[in-house]
Parts: C-alpha cells; structure tokens; sequence
C-alpha cells in the first residue's frame, strides 16, 4: 500500500466532508467551502470522524493515484480549516511593495511601478515594504500566485536582488575577478 495513500485524513471540529457519486469530493470548514474531483479509481468513504481513500487494485496506475488524491483531499479539509500562506521578501534598494485597495503595487527597479491584482478567493498581505504575505484556502493557488508574483523580478544570483520566498537560498556567484 501507499504510505501517504493508506493513512486516514482526521477531521477537524466544524469540518464536514461530503463525497457525490462521481467522486466530487465537497470540504466545507470554517474559512470557507472546496471541491475538487478526486480520480474516479478511488474509493473515498467518510467515516467516525476521518476520511479515507482505497484504491480497487494493485495496478501500477492504482498505486500512482493513491497518494495524490488522498493528499489533495488532506489539503482541501486543512485550507477550509486553518488556510494556507506564503510569505514573499523584496531584496534591493529602493524595492518596496505597497497595497492600493486591493492591487499590489510593487516598484522593483524598473520605470513603471507593476500593478498585480490577486485572484478571487486570495488576500495580499504587505506588513512591511519589503514583506509580502500570500494567504487563501486553496493550496495550489495560493502556491500560483506566489509565483506569479516572485516571476515579476526573480532574484538575480550576483547581489541577490529581486523578490524571493522567505526561506529560499539564493546560491551566488562571484562576480568579476579584480585586478
């Protein structure tokens, strides 16, 4: 069995997890509702608080969905109960992001400062000027946005200049060799 696949998801209290017939998988929590359609190989059954997911078979396809749409069905019941966030740094002089009702207006070292306007369902958090903070229910577009956000100046490997995640290395180069 698949090691992520074969363990039960634990529900949190105010969770509820409901499973249509063509595996619409419906997670409603206390910061909001998901829904998402797991593989339809795979056996999702809520029971005693926890849900879990069963393939049919042993088939090598069987095996490769097993732990994904158990992990996508963890990660629906932890965003509608607790969400998710990432967490975005501007390196450089003169790198800042402000918010302007709800665009993000960043000024990193180009002409023109660059407007970004968030998705639905995803809240753009600027405590600092140089800190951004991503936050939603829905994982994966959380991560989306995150990215399109650090794609507008990726960090440069000479003096480490742009936008990066909080916690990511950049690994530098040396520049050139002085006389």
């Amino acid at each position: 069995m698949s090691r992520i696949g074969k363990l039960p998801i634990p529900l949190p209290e105010g969770v509820e997890v409901q499973v249509d017939k063509d595996n619409l998988v419906t997670v409603t929590g206390p910061k909001g509702q998901l829904a998402k359609k797991v593989p339809r190989a795979l056996e999702v059954s809520v029971e005693e608080g926890r849900v879990i997911v069963n393939r049919p078979t042993d088939k090598k396809e069987h095996r490769a969905i097993h732990g994904l749409g158990r992990s996508l069905i963890a990660n629906m019941v932890e965003g509608v109960s607790s969400g998710f966030h990432k967490k975005l740094e501007l390196v450089g002089v003169g790198y800042r992001a402000v918010m302007q009702g709800n665009k993000l207006v960043l000024s990193v070292g180009y002409s023109q400062p660059v407007h970004f306007e968030p998705r639905e369902g995803i809240e753009i958090e600027v405590p600092q000027t140089t800190k951004i903070t991503v936050k939603g229910i829905d994982k994966e577009i959380v991560g989306d946005t995150a990215a399109r956000i650090r794609r507008v100046r990726p960090p440069e490997p000479y003096k480490g200049k742009g936008i990066k995640y909080e916690d990511e290395q950049i690994s530098r180069k040396v520049g050139k060799a002085g006389k």
